[in-house]
């Protein structure tokens, strides 16, 4: 009896097929984890990055802490001067960041183009109070570009786009004021941002302006402005709406349809 009893314990042998499907569920479970530790830390990182620029959000007591980033350059432009959609402007800075622009504006809410998009539609943005990052898809790619990206996606009053042929790998734009850097990981972008995004003691021009948009921009034309571009010190073309008027803002020819985010991961 004890011999067979032996021989029905040894036949039971070990649970192989348990300890592989624990194995198995453990294994899954520290993918995941290790899937979304991955995948938020380059949000983390960021949080840090503006953590450490919120030294340059402004004050009454310092209105443009840009005055104190390293390559910083200014230009005092008015506001308020429209042109159409088929009209150009000769800007006297590239990128630009003020002067004369098209009465609609592209989309400055967090959005990452995915193209070169149309100058006149991406300055009427920065008088709305938002940041401009521009960057040479030539040099900017891999995680250089995605180092950008978690700068402006999903941020209000922030839009990225390449900007082809540019003389420098990445151009930062707000109204009056642009910074050029050679790299994505310069802290100067965190503290550009920190200073003039939406700045409340800032000069641009148009305040409590939406970078919501109707439109979608026009294509970025890489030829130079002809004979017929309006000039920077342009009054605005009859027939466009200024703003402060009526209908400001509105698209100077119909909407083509309702812009879906055209942010890319």
């Amino acid at each position: 009896m004890k011999a067979a009893r032996s021989s029905v314990v040894s036949k039971k042998g070990t649970p192989w097929g348990t300890i592989i499907a624990v194995v198995a569920i453990v294994a899954l479970a520290a993918s995941v984890v290790t899937y979304y530790m991955v995948a938020s830390a380059p949000k983390r990182e960021q949080k840090t990055r503006e953590e450490a620029a919120a030294a340059f959000a402004p004050s009454q007591q310092d209105p443009d802490p840009s005055k104190r980033i390293n390559g910083v350059v200014t230009t005092k432009y008015e506001g308020s001067v429209h042109v159409t959609a088929a009209e150009r402007v000769a800007y006297d800075k590239t990128p630009p960041y003020g002067g004369p622009h098209d009465q609609a504006w592209a989309a400055c809410n967090g959005v990452v183009y995915p193209n070169a998009v149309r100058n006149e539609n991406m300055v009427h943005g920065l008088e709305h109070g938002a940041v401009w990052i521009a960057y040479n898809p030539q040099q900017v790619t891999g995680e250089q570009l995605d180092l950008l990206k978690v700068r402006v996606e999903g941020k209000p009053y922030t839009v990225m786009s390449p900007y082809p042929n540019l003389d420098k790998p990445i151009s930062l734009q707000s109204w009056g004021h642009q910074l050029k850097l050679d790299s994505a990981s310069d802290e100067r972008i965190d503290q550009f941002i920190a200073a003039l995004r939406t700045n409340p003691y800032g000069a641009y021009p148009e305040r409590d302006a939406t970078c919501d948009a109707q439109i979608e921009p026009g294509e970025f034309n890489p030829a130079p402005p002809g004979p017929d571009a309006k000039p920077m010190d342009y009054k605005g073309t009859a027939g466009t709406q200024q703003d402060g008027q009526p209908g400001a803002g509105q698209p100077s020819q119909p909407p083509a349809s309702q812009p879906s985010a055209p942010a890319t991961k």
